[in-house]
């Protein structure tokens, strides 16, 4: 899946790897089961429900989609050891420095900042990465839908329309 980066985003959304459902279909959460996009819109984060297909259009919205796991798809369980390219993550980060990164799964943070996902609350978290305000948020995957909950996706909505509405609004967690 390509990356949907450019610089001046309010919010870069990453996501672990596509499954194959969304690597068959070349759109990012094309699993019709999948409520990424449902989310989205249902919190404010796009004006409209879009279909996989138009992710191209995230950054009129301010944002972006990348992975942690570029080079594969499939469930996260089933991803080897060496799936997982942090590093490749973090360039594109400070290439880009969007004022928000947000995971949509604990598995893909947990890999990223090397925290087990039990150490890993949902929202905000008191650290930042490569300088962008720092949220883990609950996996939209139908495989994830007896945890999923609507309130971190609300908590991550209400900032991005904070830093909209001011767009020079100081980050809310201390540089690290």
């Amino acid at each position: 899946m390509p990356d949907v980066l450019r610089p001046g985003l309010t919010l870069v959304l990453v996501g672990t790897a596509p499954s194959r459902i969304s690597a068959a279909a070349r759109a990012y959460y094309a699993n019709p089961g999948n409520r990424f996009w449902r989310t989205l819109h249902e919190v404010g984060l796009t004006p409209d429900l879009l279909l996989p297909q138009e992710y191209p259009r995230l950054p009129e919205f301010g944002i972006g989609l990348t992975d942690v796991a570029k080079r594969h798809s499939g469930v996260d369980a089933a991803l080897p050891a060496g799936a997982w390219a942090p590093d490749e993550l973090c360039v594109k980060l400070r290439a880009h420095q969007p004022r928000l990164v947000a995971f949509t799964s604990k598995r893909g943070a947990a890999e990223t900042l090397g925290v087990p996902t039990g150490r890993l609350p949902y929202g905000q978290q008191t650290r930042t990465l490569e300088g962008c305000e720092l949220w883990v948020l609950p996996s939209t995957s139908p495989l994830g839908q007896t945890h999923f909950q609507l309130k971190p996706w609300q908590a991550l909505a209400a900032r991005v329309q904070e830093l909209r509405g001011n767009p020079g609004a100081p980050d809310t967690v201390p540089a690290s």
